[in-house]
């Protein structure tokens, strides 16, 4: 059997696109094909759930297995052979791995100081960011605003993660889109208010923007992301640094009803100045 070894955010993704392969591919059940290739009746399971590295002849036989072929296998081992590393940087528009490792998550802990977080969004202002970072060309921006929104159903489930979202004050006060977008934008964070922590704009938190997610059975992650790179993050180091950066924010953020009354205070003045244009308009 494949020795057991600590997954990573990136293994697991490994795992389960594993998984998809034989599903789709095959007819066979995972014992079924432990059982072809002679393995232990628990490797494929161990390997498809992201807690085992399959070394490069478990891979080639399973791809087999699967109908693939050399380049399939050349091009897979490329794409996943970091998959267990402590600190893994992929592209920014790879939300995979990224959609895995919240969709799994017990807890998550967000902070944002410059735009609203991505699983608070809506959809006009994510397509507005898009637009206006400048950084994807017209044709992958509804692409990209769709998978954003498709991440969010993690919160409107039943057994969905604990979440907290701490958002700088600054995030609230840079206009992305018209008036009309931030007035929506504002009402979706008030909606959530349970969830949203203001940091007020004169409080200074040595962080740009940072992630922690927490499972029942696997390793806390770091997470960080910028205009070029994602990263995610398991070194022990790391984790605990990230964990004194939302100490800090726990210490200077609004609580839950001075951050409701925060954002009903950006709603207020747009609402009249809306109002107003349309009496003007009429």
């Amino acid at each position: 059997m494949a020795p057991s070894t600590p997954s990573t955010a990136y293994s697991r993704d490994l795992g389960d696109e594993l998984r998809r392969l034989r599903e789709t591919c095959t007819n066979l059940k995972g014992h079924e094909v432990a059982a072809r290739l002679g393995w232990d009746p628990s490797k494929v399971s161990t390997i498809e759930r992201g807690k085992a590295r399959p070394s490069e002849i478990d891979l080639v036989q399973f791809l087999t297995m699967c109908g693939k072929d050399l380049d399939f296998f050349e091009d897979f081992k490329r794409r996943y052979r970091n998959a267990f590393e402590e600190y893994i940087v992929q592209v920014p528009d790879n939300v995979r791995t990224l959609a895995m490792a919240e969709s799994t998550a017990q807890t998550m802990l967000n902070y944002d100081t410059l735009t609203v977080p991505g699983l608070l969004q809506t959809e006009l202002y994510a397509e507005a960011l898009f637009r206006a970072a400048g950084i994807a060309v017209e044709e992958r921006i509804p692409a990209l605003v769709r998978s954003r929104m498709e991440r969010q159903a993690v919160l409107r489930r039943h057994d969905r993660p604990d979440c907290l979202f701490y958002i700088h004050e600054l995030a609230l006060r840079q206009q992305v889109g018209d008036a009309q977008v931030m007035e929506d934008q504002y009402l979706q964070l008030l909606f959530n208010a349970h969830i949203v922590r203001v940091v007020p704009e004169n409080m200074i938190v040595n962080s740009a923007g940072v992630r922690l997610w927490e499972y029942e059975k696997a390793m806390p992650i770091a997470y960080t992301e910028t205009d070029l790179t994602q990263v995610f993050v398991q070194d022990r180091g790391a984790i605990a640094r990230t964990r004194l950066i939302f100490n800090r924010l726990a210490e200077v953020a609004l609580d839950e009803e001075q951050s409701r009354r925060k954002l009903a205070e950006y709603v207020s003045p747009l609402r009249e100045d809306l109002d107003g244009r349309g009496s003007r308009l009429a």
